[in-house]
């Protein structure tokens, strides 16, 4: 799974610039004001050849008993505990405070890889004023700057020679076939645990405990109708004696984790609450990580004929993005269309590993090119003239040919939509890319 990276530190040092940097993104408003973010904010950045998530916190003081401070301190505990390494950051502009010893204090008894960043340092790597960082007790302090830039890539390498990542084929031993990585995501008190444990109770099915090398990630290895699959648990699966005890308490990161992992996501929405923002939000990560997705609407039971057709028109309007998954209706508890939802688990994960041979690809191409032209773009027409298969979970279809910069998206959708037709792609997105051949004689002087 993907590690975790969590940025603390007083009010206004600089922590939300940091996110930003390190996720080359401006997702985190920054402004001179102390005090401007108050909940955690989770962005996805790139460490060398890793991807890690990156968690943005509030100004941090662990002592205050009440108040929003104390909420947000709150946040910026259970970021610190979600975390595989910290990095508190610090600023050299006004030296060591109260607060950050407060600070250091509460971070060396977190038991974490601290990775302490002294922020605003720009021209002063050799500045005298970095000795006094050595007495919060931390380790060696990192000058950076990170508005500039200046310091985060010898920070990030710091980083990465802390965090032990472990190499999925390292982990599964090369040439071992993999199970089918199946995570449940969905909201809290949606019936995950519910669900988790009707489908460990099932007969046929065979199931144990595999404690995960990230953290406290729990992984379960079962078996259905001869098909292996390995439940990726985002609901706090435990073990306790013979009997899973499912918690239910809603992590981000552990979603946010669970779905960079798998191979197919059930998104799972309670009929009772209709469609939320947070629903939408991981069916946005879902589409962005490619991930191949059924749709499982639970405690269908539990509403009325007026209600499902409202609900209906809410999904279609909130998560057309996902037109492509199934969309199933169930009821955890009392264990109704379970049989369907293990089939559209199966047919997304097919689609989503599905081998595209060359020669099809390219003939659908040319078919599609025959029916419609794709649209001239001043003296230039796009000529498209073959395609290949790019990549899998999610399918990549890679397609050839001269001036394809002006292939508009909605030609992409077209194309997109053959493609999806002939192959009968179902619960996973298509992703389309264009290279244009280059001009040898671009190069040549006249």
């Amino acid at each position: 799974m993907k590690p975790v990276v969590a940025i603390v530190g007083r009010p206004n040092v600089g922590k939300s610039t940091l996110f930003n940097r390190l996720t080359k993104s401006r997702d985190a408003i920054v402004a001179d004001y102390a005090g401007l973010t108050r909940d955690r904010h989770y962005g996805d950045a790139r460490f060398g050849e890793h991807d890690v998530i990156v968690v943005d916190t509030g100004g941090f003081e662990p002592d205050k008993p009440s108040g929003v401070v104390a909420e947000m301190a709150k946040q910026t505990k259970q970021a610190v505990a979600e975390a595989d390494a910290v990095i508190f950051v610090v600023d050299i502009r006004t030296g060591v405070s109260g607060q950050d010893h407060d600070i250091a204090r509460y971070l060396r008894g977190a038991n974490k890889r601290i990775f302490l960043a002294v922020n605003k340092a720009e021209g002063m790597s050799d500045s005298p004023h970095l000795a006094e960082f050595h007495e919060l007790g931390i380790g060696e302090p990192h000058p950076v700057s990170s508005a500039h830039g200046q310091g985060i890539r010898s920070l990030i390498e710091a980083i990465l020679d802390g965090l032990e990542i472990v190499d999925e084929a390292e982990e599964f031993g090369a040439g071992v076939e993999r199970p089918i990585r199946l995570a449940v995501a969905g909201r809290p008190n949606v019936g995950k645990s519910t669900l988790i444990n009707t489908w460990l109770g099932e007969e046929r099915l065979i199931a144990f405990d595999l404690p995960g090398t990230t953290r406290d990630a729990i992984h379960v290895p079962f078996e259905r109708a001869g098909q292996k699959f390995e439940l990726i648990d985002t609901a706090g699966l435990r073990r306790k004696g013979k009997v899973f005890e499912a918690i239910e308490k809603f992590s981000v990161v552990k979603t946010l984790q669970a779905i960079a992992d798998a191979n197919v996501v059930v998104l799972l929405l309670d009929a009772t609450q209709g469609v939320s923002d947070q629903d939408a939000h991981i069916a946005g990560y879902i589409l962005d990580t490619g991930r191949a997705v059924v749709i499982a609407i639970n405690k269908w039971d539990a509403i009325d004929s007026y209600q499902r057709e409202m609900l209906e028109r809410s999904i279609e309007s909130r998560l057309a993005f996902l037109k492509y998954a199934t969309r199933l209706h169930i009821s955890a508890l009392k264990r109704q269309g379970l049989g369907p939802l293990w089939q559209a688990i199966a047919d997304a994960h097919a689609s989503a590993i599905k081998k595209m041979p060359t020669p099809v690809l390219t003939r659908l191409l040319l078919e599609a090119v025959e029916h419609q032209a794709p649209k001239r773009a001043g003296h230039f027409r796009p000529k498209l003239r073959y395609a290949h298969q790019g990549g899998m979970n999610p399918p990549i279809v890679v397609v050839h040919g001269n001036s394809l910069e002006h292939v508009t998206d909605s030609y992409k959708r077209f194309l997109e939509g053959r493609i999806r037709a002939h192959f009968k792609l179902v619960g996973t997105p298509l992703r389309i890319e264009i290279k244009t051949s280059r001009n040898p004689f671009d190069d040549k002087d006249s």
